[in-house]
């Protein structure tokens, strides 16, 4: 029998009342009428307490008993559906990851015990009305566009981005006038405008412009934080569907209706949805993605393959305006940051804009909400909300010369959605009425890196933490920008081709130009081979490259930052680039490419060994491949002739049958093996603690098993089983580690020391001579996160490295106090009760991006079948 319901959907963040009737006849006993939810009694769907707790009272009740309407045998009542977390927002997150439980689909009934009648109807629970999971958007967006398609000739188009870690579309939109306005775009305007942005300038003073169409990006990369995916398909809605969208705003201090003519709009704007980064985490509502990543601190590192996707495509459109819809810091927060700002912007141009698009924002964020204020942390916050780091996607869009925010909604809530609409809306109303103003800025900053020029109305914004104008570190040059980086490729140059050419791969992905020597070219008094790669910093995008390449800066003057700063990448990932600081040498021997591949080992098929140098991860892959196959590989235990120690020493038919994918440096020999060594067997892993390590020993090719099966522990975890330590290599990572080590007395005569957990900083190290170390330079630069060092060792440990000594061991990033880690040990390692402790005060993967740490990690564990045999 049908139950009839004056509203179908309910709420988890608003009380709703509903009347329901249905008819039961007159012979009913009203008092016997009993109501059902979900086929459970509405006494046993309980208030949320504590927890996982549900005990409190019930959150749905009957406010008006069964009666009859009339003298009919129709029976009328009112239920109402209170809100079962005890608030009208779920963002507390404890709360966040538990309610979605409760969206779906229930049966509501209204039965009749005595009689076994039941009338019933299927209403929704919802956590606001327009709430979407991951399986509904793309069902919705079909809709949208099918609609689209019917009423109007709006050019509105699908396509994934990509697949994620666990094979989940990156869905993405767009939205425009024509085809043609998309075409004239990407293939005229935007090639213009990063090649002769002084000519579309000069038309936009002129007025010769004509029609063109500046993109706007809108972005959501934390899932859990649900309002921005929603946001963006009510946005698409609006934009693709109707004539006119009617809002409310704030202008010049007063509160005024707006009507967007959609039309007149898409005149001007080309609309890009970017529903979530993250799938994988909007579908098991968690903030990381399926490796466990971050993926808005991975913007620039792009180790996962969602922020590949994205950046990529970031880099293609290079978006006026970029939108990042986030949540629940308990403000509504709309950037632009406090200070410290990323020297790679051109500030001045980005600043004032971004300030007045926030309150374009923010005042169409509140009217069409009932939150009643909102925060520019630029204005009013001192520190603490920086963008010295460009690993957050807004922050990677301003690189490109995008006005990039950050918005943070107060509220998992109805209100929550509605504000985080208007924040869309008022951003496009912004971009609208600025257009070419906007557009003109962002030319600038493209003039100046065409042009090479380093303008000095920036310094102002980049300040100390007594807020005094330090302006861009130039190091005693003229430019902050060199004239051209350059990264070598012959082996007496280049320090790690294969990281060298991934790099090129990432420059060209991320819309850097890159060029090629066509012929061997002396600079400086460096022959350069053909083949060398060649970025010339007179480019619109110098800003992506710089970020990437340069040394970093110390902002450890500063009382709290964000995250940590430090990118430089040919140091973290271990590989070889100079600077240039000469005009045009590079200009008649060179030539622009598009991509590139990566190089492969080569081999003599004649000789009967080869000797595999330990200089990069893909041939720590290779002998994990080659364990794995039964194959035999040795490592040398010292050095002498063409080998040296830590070398790895393999048959040349077995890597002409497992090498072919990898790439490696070898020496072949013909004969014996004249040096000791130690024969390899396919370790088996443990790995406790992040993500980040977890993921980083996987990409090496290890075997992961439990720690009882292990015959090496990795941990960057401060929880340590002993029981599980005994006859085995324990490898200790980081703060939580070594201090769970000291504190349990598990290494008699250890002490260490440290600032603060967070403190991070790239530092220069010298690395001792050991089985351990080998691979390495005596000279290195390591990085940290975790502010400590290692004050002593026990009687008879190796130390394996420790700070410089130097007074400039200290390079870059946020470490106050560091000057106390001068020259103090970094790693040692030392065996007591059958156990052997490798131990480093310093992060050896940190967000998978410090690539030339890895083989420390890779050398504890092969080192572990020394001590066994």
């Amino acid at each position: 029998m049908q139950l009839k319901v004056s509203r179908s959907l309910f709420s988890l963040t608003e009380v709703r009342t509903v009347e329901v009737q249905a008819v039961m006849g007159r012979n009913v006993d009203l008092g016997q009428l009993v109501f059902h939810f979900g086929g459970k009694s509405l006494s046993e769907w309980k208030k949320w307490t504590t927890g996982s707790t549900f005990n409190g009272d019930p959150f749905i009740t009957v406010v008006e008993k069964p009666h009859f309407i009339g003298n009919s045998g129709i029976v009328k009542a009112t239920l109402k559906f209170d809100l079962p977390f005890n608030r009208e927002s779920l963002a507390e997150r404890s709360i966040r990851t538990q309610y979605q439980q409760f969206i779906g689909s229930y049966e509501l009934a209204m039965i009749d015990p005595q009689r076994k009648i039941k009338a019933s109807a299927t209403v929704q629970l919802n956590v606001y009305d327009e709430f979407l999971f991951y399986n509904e958007l793309k069902p919705e967006i079909d809709k949208i566009i099918k609609q689209s398609n019917q009423k109007n000739k709006r050019y509105i188009t699908y396509k994934s981005l990509g697949k994620s870690v666990q094979g989940r579309d990156l869905h993405f939109v767009i939205l425009a006038k024509s085809i043609a306005a998309v075409n004239k775009y990407l293939n005229v305007t935007l090639p213009m405008a990063l090649e002769q942005p002084e000519k579309l300038i000069s038309q936009l003073n002129n007025g010769s412009i004509r029609e063109y169409q500046v993109p706007i990006w809108f972005n959501n990369i934390h899932p859990d934080e649900i309002e921005g995916p929603d946001a963006q398909v009510e946005l698409l809605r609006k934009f693709a569907i109707e004539d006119r969208i009617t809002f409310h705003t704030v202008k010049n201090g007063r509160k005024e209706t707006v009507s967007l003519n959609v039309n007149e709009i898409l005149n001007h704007v080309i609309l890009l949805f970017m529903f979530t980064n993250n799938p994988d985490g909007k579908v098991t509502n968690t903030r990381r993605n399926a490796n466990g990543f971050d993926l808005n601190r991975d913007n620039h590192f792009q180790t996962q393959p969602e922020t590949i996707f994205v950046t990529q495509e970031i880099a293609k459109w290079t978006p006026l305006s970029f939108l990042d819809m986030h949540g629940y810091i308990g403000k509504f927060l709309i950037e632009p940051t406090t200070p410290p700002h990323n020297p790679n912007y051109e500030y001045d141009l980005l600043y004032t804009n971004m300030i007045r698009q926030a309150r374009s924002m923010g005042d169409a964020g509140l009217s069409n909400s009932n939150f009643k204020s909102y925060v520019i942390p630029a204005l009013d916050y001192k520190n603490g909300w920086d963008d010295m780091s460009v690993g957050y996607t807004p922050m990677y869009a301003m690189l490109h010369g995008s006005l990039g925010h950050t918005i943070e909604i107060p509220a998992l809530s109805q209100d929550g959605f509605q504000a985080m609409v208007g924040v869309g809306l008022g951003a496009t109303l912004f971009v609208n009425e600025n257009k070419d103003h906007l557009f003109k800025n962002q030319l600038e900053i493209f003039k100046r890196g065409v042009n090479g020029e380093d303008n000095r109305a920036v310094d102002k914004y980049f300040v100390n933490a007594s807020k005094k104008p330090i302006g861009r570190n130039r190091g005693g040059h003229l430019n902050f920008f060199p004239n051209y980086y350059v990264i070598p490729i012959g082996s007496k140059l280049q320090k790690n081709k294969l990281e060298a050419y991934k790099m090129v791969q990432y420059l060209l992905r991320n819309g850097v130009k890159v060029e090629m020597l066509t012929k061997n070219t002396v600079v400086n008094g460096i022959t350069y081979a053909k083949g060398t790669f060649i970025i010339p910093m007179k480019q619109a995008k110098r800003g992506v490259a710089n970020a990437m390449l340069y040394k970093g800066d110390d902002v450890s003057d500063w009382e709290a930052m964000y995250d940590s700063t430090v990118v430089n990448f040919p140091d973290v990932r271990g590989f070889t680039v100079h600077e240039i600081r000469k005009d045009d040498v590079f200009n008649q021997n060179s030539s622009r490419i598009r991509s590139t591949g990566l190089p492969k080992g080569n081999f003599y098929a004649k000789a009967a060994y080869h000797l595999l140098s330990n200089t990069n991860n893909d041939t720590i892959k290779l002998v994990n491949h080659l364990l794995k196959n039964g194959t035999v590989v040795e490592k040398a235990l010292e050095t002498r002739g063409l080998i040296t120690k830590g070398d790895f020493i393999v048959q040349t038919k077995d890597l002409q049958s497992f090498g072919k994918n990898y790439y490696f440096s070898a020496r072949y020999l013909f004969t014996s093996i004249p040096v000791k060594t130690m024969k390899l067997k396919q370790m088996k892993v443990a790995v406790t603690g992040s993500s980040q390590l977890k993921f980083a020993v996987s990409e090496l090719g290890f075997e992961m098993v439990k720690q009882a099966d292990a015959d090496v522990i990795v941990s960057d975890s401060s929880s340590i089983v002993v029981s599980n330590l005994r006859g085995k290599t324990f490898v200790g990572i980081g703060l939580d580690t070594l201090k769970a080590v000291n504190s349990r007395g598990l290494l008699p005569g250890f002490s260490i020391n440290y600032t603060k957990n967070g403190h991070e900083g790239l530092v220069k190290a010298k690395i001792t001579n050991h089985l351990l170390t080998s691979g390495y330079e005596t000279d290195e630069v390591l990085y940290t996160t975790y502010g400590m060092w290692i004050t002593a060792v026990p009687a008879g440990a190796k130390i394996l490295a420790s700070f410089s000594n130097s007074n400039d061991f200290f390079i870059s990033g946020w470490w106050p106090g560091h000057e106390n880690a001068k020259g103090q040990i970094l790693a040692f390692t030392h065996t007591l009760n059958n156990v052997t402790f490798t131990l480093f005060a310093n992060d050896l993967a940190f967000r998978a991006h410090t690539h030339n740490s890895y083989r420390f990690i890779a050398n504890s564990i092969f080192d572990s079948v020394n001590k066994k045999s």
